[in-house]
């Protein structure tokens, strides 16, 4: 598994919080709101954990909307869910391309994305390789 460097794909501010860890890696940190209710999610960066944490309780099955907690601009994407047909939540890597995540709480349906494969997976392996052999 390796730790992701996300940023907000609007502002391009860094999405992680390393005074908050999960997996002994910083936290992403963004600002989600369910019905009237607002408040932050922290997911873990290492790609492929689904170690998180709320401020309030989402039923299983509804759909949250995530927010940049710098700019508020909203996160989400237009591309749907394949596995459930949520709404994805696009969040940009610091090193190019990017990752999507479902919406919906429980869904683990995630993308892993590069604009200009060729450039982007050589700075990701670049970058990440001293994770592929720890």
């Amino acid at each position: 598994m390796i730790q992701l460097n996300v940023d907000c794909p609007h502002c391009k501010r860094s999405l992680l919080d390393k005074e908050e860890t999960k997996d002994d890696c910083p936290v992403v940190r963004v600002t989600i709101r369910y019905k009237q209710k607002k408040g932050e999610l922290l997911l873990s960066s290492l790609y492929g954990s689904y170690n998180h944490t709320q401020s309030f309780s989402i039923p299983s099955g509804e759909t949250v909307s995530f927010f940049c907690p710098w700019c508020n601009s909203s996160l989400m994407s237009t591309t749907r869910c394949t596995r459930c047909n949520a709404q994805m939540v696009s969040l940009a890597i610091a090193e190019g391309g990017g990752i999507q995540i479902c919406s919906r709480q429980g869904c683990k349906k995630h993308i892993l994305e590069f604009e200009d494969l060729e450039t982007e997976l050589a700075t990701f392996y670049r970058t990440y390789s001293t994770s592929f052999h720890e």
